[in-house]
């Protein structure tokens, strides 16, 4: 018990004064599920000891989310949370951080019909537009990290007994936020500065677009002028760094929106809204996905592509070494945050703003203009695997190894 409130403790540490950075006078925003209350209080401790200024909690529940899907009218998954989203707005432009604790049962919508899915996440999407162009182009502080549930845990450790299953799930969260150790926040350190390095090697490069070639995979992904790739740490509008995923792998920019052409198949299953896609594919032509197939979920990916006009392009490509502690733990975590810090992986819908030179400053239409996606979307999924290799096309149209089965080249 004293080894496990010492890892909790530390994990505390690394949301708090990593992840969200949180500066003294400053006003928290907590977004955490019941399941996680014991971290979120944690949480809400270290906030104040590093000199908060007030720490708002917005709490969620599972049972509740399921209730309402089952029983309330269609109509009640068409009306925008607009009360909501005003608040959340008004602290973002306040300059508060956000801390994200979230512990999704990825089955938590299984049967549940689509059109009530789609109907809640297009009002959604509507209502919180002003907040999402805010927090694409990194205007305040924001860090997401998990906690475990019976649902995750039953999900990750089917064949474990039940009652080992969550204190597995924290062993292996506990591992692959480095909280396992007594110098996390060194150790934090250290890496966030190596994924910088390979953010700063990209974007020297420059190249012209990227191919990727893999087993049902052969696509072409073309990058804008002075795209940005970006890993690790991210700055706000105050100049603060802070560190908005926990863990992360990733180094990462934004495609082209219309310069994407081929087919790319996934490698790992995405838990999307409540549900699992599998075994899917999709084929792009000029930045659009005309055609998708997957083996488990196909109405699921059908509806997520169609989910406004910019969902069936790209906003995000990511790499990550297929020899990343995610990878090499064996484990399919079923949730996004954690299987694309695995594997290289690609989102459909909207781009981050930051990933273009001065683009924080600019419009949407002025992104659009300059080759950014917009989306109310942003939804990753992985593409990486032993097999991948992945081609920088340069300037004059020569090519250099970017990644070599799986890992890269430099």
């Amino acid at each position: 018990m004293n080894d496990f409130k010492q890892k909790l403790g530390r994990y505390a540490d690394l949301i708090v004064r990593i992840g969200a950075n949180v500066q003294q006078g400053q006003t928290v925003v907590v977004n955490a599920s019941l399941e996680g209350a014991e971290l979120t209080r944690l949480v809400v401790k270290r906030c104040y000891e590093a000199g908060a200024y007030n720490v708002k909690v917005f709490w969620a529940d599972e049972a509740v989310t399921r209730l309402k899907y089952d029983l309330a009218p269609d109509e009640a998954f068409r009306e925008e949370p607009k009360w909501s989203a005003a608040e959340k707005l008004e602290l973002a432009r306040a300059g508060a951080a956000t801390i994200n604790i979230m512990s999704d049962n990825p089955d938590l919508l299984s049967g549940v019909p689509g059109s009530r899915i789609a109907d809640a996440q297009l009002a959604a999407g509507r209502a919180m537009k002003d907040y999402r162009v805010l927090s694409r182009g990194f205007k305040f502080s924001w860090t997401i990290a998990t906690t475990p549930s019976q649902g995750w845990a039953d999900k990750v450790f089917p064949d474990a007994p039940e009652s080992a299953r969550i204190g597995l799930l924290w062993d292996a969260i506990f591992k692959l936020v480095r909280a396992d150790r007594e110098d996390t926040l060194e150790a934090w350190e250290a890496h966030l500065s190596n994924l910088k390095r390979r953010a700063d090697t990209l974007n020297a490069k420059q190249y012209r677009a990227l191919r990727y070639a893999a087993p049902g995979t052969d696509l072409t992904i073309e990058l804008p002028t002075d795209h940005v790739w970006l890993g690790g740490r991210k700055q706000n509008a105050d100049g603060v760094w802070f560190v908005p995923n926990l863990p992360t792998e990733e180094v990462y920019t934004a495609p082209r929106r219309e310069g994407v052409n081929g087919r790319v198949s996934s490698t790992k299953p995405l838990s999307y809204a409540g549900r699992i896609i599998d075994g899917f594919s999709l084929e792009f032509e000029n930045g659009k996905a005309i055609r998708t197939s997957a083996a488990t979920g196909a109405e699921a990916l059908a509806t997520l592509v169609q989910m406004d006009e910019g969902a069936a392009y790209l906003g995000e490509v990511a790499l990550v070494p297929h020899r990343s502690p995610i990878s090499d733990s064996g484990l399919l975590f079923f949730k996004t945050l954690f299987d694309e810090n695995a594997s290289c992986h690609l989102a459909v819908g909207g781009a981050y703003s930051s990933c273009i030179a001065g683009g924080a400053d600019l419009s949407q239409e002025e992104l659009l203009a300059r080759g950014l996606n917009n989306s109310t979307v942003h939804t990753d999924f992985m593409v990486g695997s032993g097999e991948l290799d992945i081609y920088g096309v340069t300037a004059d149209g020569s090519e250099e190894r970017v990644f070599v089965k799986g890992d890269w080249a430099f």
